[in-house]
């Protein structure tokens, strides 16, 4: 099977869905990337990758009740699938391999 690699944001994605929990909707999600990251993330970017991690089977959403706060609205709640906790492995896995023997020369400024 081919290696597929996650992107960036996509990563973020999936590791602030595992942080949420049972939490994890669109505004939850987005607002604990910019929290962790400090970085301004759009709505539309975190719905766009959202979709896309859907259709690549990385996460699942289930919809939640309807509340007269949303206007009638209900949430969608992502999980990160099976096949996105492999992924997220295999990312992570690689990321340490390439980290393996710089981080103490990061650290001192010496890269």
């Amino acid at each position: 099977m081919a290696r597929h690699a996650l992107g960036e944001f996509e990563h973020l994605i999936l590791l602030a869905i595992l942080r949420l929990g049972d939490n994890a909707y669109g505004v939850s999600i987005l607002s604990e990337v910019e929290e962790r990251t400090s970085r301004r993330v759009s709505q539309a970017a975190t719905y766009i990758a959202l979709q896309r991690l859907e259709k690549k089977a990385l996460v699942a959403a289930r919809v939640g009740d309807a509340s007269h706060e949303r206007g009638g609205r209900a949430k969608r709640y992502f999980e990160v699938t099976e096949l996105g906790r492999e992924r997220l492995r295999s990312a992570a896995g690689a990321l340490f391999a390439m980290w393996d023997g710089l981080d103490p020369t990061l650290r001192d400024g010496n890269a």
